[in-house]
C-alpha cells in the first residue's frame, strides 16, 4: 500500500514538472511572437534603464555644479570669474618670468581687460565720428587687409611707408596678433582686438623698436592714453628685471615722454589707420599730439660705445 502511494506521488511530480516547463515555454514563445510582431510594425522602442539616471546626473553636473555658458561670437570661450582670476595669476607670473612667450602676454591682456575700461573706450568711440565708423565697419589689420607692396611704394614720409619700414626693420608681421577669445561681449572683444592690432602703428609713429625698453615705453603711452590695465602692469613690473642703464633711460627719458604724450594726445583708439596711410607722418603727429621720442637704438649705441671706450682706458 505504501509503495503504491509513493509511486503515484512520483508519477504526479513527473507530470507537474514537464507541464510547468511546457507552460513557461509557451508563454515565452508567445511573448517572443508578440515582440517580433511589434518590432515588425515599428512599435518596439528600446528604453535604456540607465538613461534617466545618466540624464539626472548630467543635469546635476551642468546646472548645480558646472554649466559652460554659450559663446557670444565665433571663437569665444566664456569663463567663470574664478577662471579669469586663475588665468590672471598664471599669466602674470608667466609674463614676469617669461615675457618672450606671447601666450602669457595675450592671456594677461584679456584677463585684465575689465568691462568698465572697455565700456569707457566704447563710449569714446561712439562719441567720435571716426570711432563710430570703426565700430560700424570693424576693419582688421592683417597682411591680407593691407596691401604691403603698395605701402612700400608710398613716399618715405607717409604713414604707410613708415609703418612698412618699421615692420621690415623689426622683422614682424601684422598677422602676429591672435584673435580675442576670453572677453564676453562681442563689441568689447572687437575693441580690444582693435587695440591689439593697432599696437604696431604706435611703434611705427614713435619709432620705438620692439626691444624691452621700447615695448615698455609704448605700453606706458597706451596706458596713459587708453587706460587699459595690462600696459600699466607691464610698465610697473617689467623694469624690475632691467639693467641699471636700461632703467636710467626709461625713467629719465621714455617714461616722462610716454606720460606726457599719452595724456596730451587724442584717443588713439579713434585713429582709422587704414584710411590715412598716404598721410604725412609728421602731420599726423601734430594732429594727434604725439611727440617723437629720442631714437632708442642710437642711445643704446652711444651707451655701449662709451662703455667700450672706458674699458680701453
Amino acid at each position: 500500500m505504501l509503495q503504491a502511494r509513493k509511486l503515484a506521488l512520483t508519477q504526479k511530480r513527473s507530470f507537474i514538472l514537464p507541464t510547468a516547463i511546457t507552460a513557461l515555454g509557451s508563454l515565452m514563445f508567445n511573448e517572443n511572437n508578440r515582440l517580433a510582431s511589434k518590432m515588425e510594425r515599428g512599435e518596439l522602442h528600446y528604453d535604456d534603464p540607465n538613461k534617466a539616471l545618466n540624464k539626472s546626473n548630467q543635469t546635476m553636473l551642468e546646472y548645480k555644479y558646472w554649466k559652460r555658458l554659450e559663446p557670444e561670437y565665433p571663437g569665444h570661450v566664456p569663463l567663470y570669474n574664478f577662471e579669469k582670476v586663475l588665468m590672471f595669476v598664471g599669466s602674470a607670473i608667466g609674463s614676469y618670468f617669461h615675457p618672450e612667450r606671447n601666450e602669457n602676454i595675450v592671456a594677461l591682456g584679456e584677463s585684465t581687460a575689465i568691462r568698465p575700461v572697455l565700456r569707457r573706450l566704447q563710449r569714446q568711440m561712439l562719441l567720435d565720428p571716426v570711432g563710430r565708423q570703426i565700430l560700424k565697419e570693424r576693419p582688421r589689420i592683417t597682411s591680407t587687409s593691407l596691401d604691403l607692396d603698395y605701402l612700400r611704394s608710398l613716399p618715405d614720409t607717409s604713414i604707410g611707408k613708415t609703418y612698412i619700414n618699421w615692420l621690415d626693420r623689426e622683422g614682424v608681421s601684422p598677422d602676429t596678433r591672435v584673435p580675442v577669445r576670453y572677453i564676453d561681449d562681442e563689441e568689447l572683444a572687437y575693441i580690444f582686438q582693435r587695440y591689439r592690432e593697432c599696437h604696431d602703428f604706435y611703434h611705427a609713429i614713435t619709432g620705438l623698436p620692439i626691444i624691452i625698453e621700447g615695448e615698455i615705453a609704448v605700453k606706458v603711452l597706451e596706458f596713459m592714453n587708453m587706460g587699459i590695465p595690462m600696459p600699466g602692469l607691464g610698465a610697473l613690473f617689467a623694469p624690475l628685471r632691467l639693467k641699471p642703464s636700461q632703467k636710467e633711460r626709461l625713467y629719465n627719458i621714455y617714461y616722462p615722454w610716454a606720460i606726457r604724450s599719452g595724456l596730451n594726445s587724442k584717443p588713439l583708439i579713434n585713429v582709422y589707420w587704414e584710411n590715412i596711410l598716404e598721410k604725412d607722418i609728421n602731420e599726423l603727429r601734430r594732429e594727434v599730439g604725439i611727440e617723437q621720442p629720442p631714437d632708442l637704438r642710437n642711445l643704446r649705441k652711444e651707451y655701449f660705445a662709451k662703455l667700450k671706450a672706458a674699458k680701453k682706458i
